[in-house]
């Protein structure tokens, strides 16, 4: 019971407070892009964790639990929860004002880009059951290479860059590019602190650098 609590507390004050952040400063309930964004995102959301709490209840805590302890990974989630705020700001102020338009091909370009994304972060969640949104390594836990992890070593950033990468367009907004424009940056300070952790802690993890070259994109880095 406490587990579905958290869950639907921080669901509801994650919808409330993505809709704040877009119809406020839109300054109106008529923004088509804002609702087509809060669909893709927590409808797949809720359904995941449904999913979760019935058959990976452990897993869903990991995945609610976001206090790290890595120094280096409090700067990159602060970047982030600063980058995100600002992003969705300016994509409504200038859904407002009307500085830019993206085209619509670019909105269902982006729309796919998400789901794909999202489906990518699911498949990755039933494949790793140690994945947490800590850095950390766990008691037991072992190196997964199979699946999606057999051909990059950070799939889940992967599945990120996709969704995060283009939500401006989502949104209408080409301005609201620039502010996401860092998340690249960020998940590659993240990855790179990460692969020092596990390096160092789990067994196993140099020989699976060795075996999978790539970190983030095949045939890129």
């Amino acid at each position: 019971m406490k587990l579905l609590i958290n869950a639907l507390t921080k669901f509801i004050m994650g919808l409330l407070l993505i809709g704040a952040l877009l119809f406020l400063p839109a300054w109106t309930l008529a923004y088509p892009n804002a609702w087509l964004f809060i669909a893709l995102l927590f409808i797949p959301m809720l359904s995941m964790g449904v999913v979760l709490f019935i058959k990976a209840p452990e897993l869903l805590r990991k995945r609610l639990n976001n206090k790290e302890k890595e120094k280096t990974q409090q700067g990159v989630i602060a970047l982030s929860g600063l980058m995100f705020p600002v992003g969705f700001v300016l994509c409504a102020l200038d859904f407002r004002f009307k500085w830019s338009d993206a085209p619509l091909w670019l909105v269902i370009t982006a729309s796919v880009l998400f789901l794909t994304g999202y489906a990518m972060y699911a498949e990755v969640m039933r494949e790793n059951a140690y994945l947490s949104r800590t850095v950390e390594v766990q008691d037991g836990q072992k190196v997964i290479d199979t699946g999606l992890y057999g051909i990059v070593r950070h799939p889940m950033y992967l599945a990120t860059l996709l969704m995060f990468v283009p939500l401006p367009l989502i949104l209408g907004s080409l301005w609201g590019l620039i502010p996401f424009a860092i998340y690249p940056v960020v998940t590659v300070i993240r990855i790179l602190n990460e692969e020092k952790v596990l390096t160092s802690g789990l067994a196993g993890y140099a020989e699976y650098k060795k075996r999978v070259k790539f970190r983030l994109i095949p045939f890129v880095w």
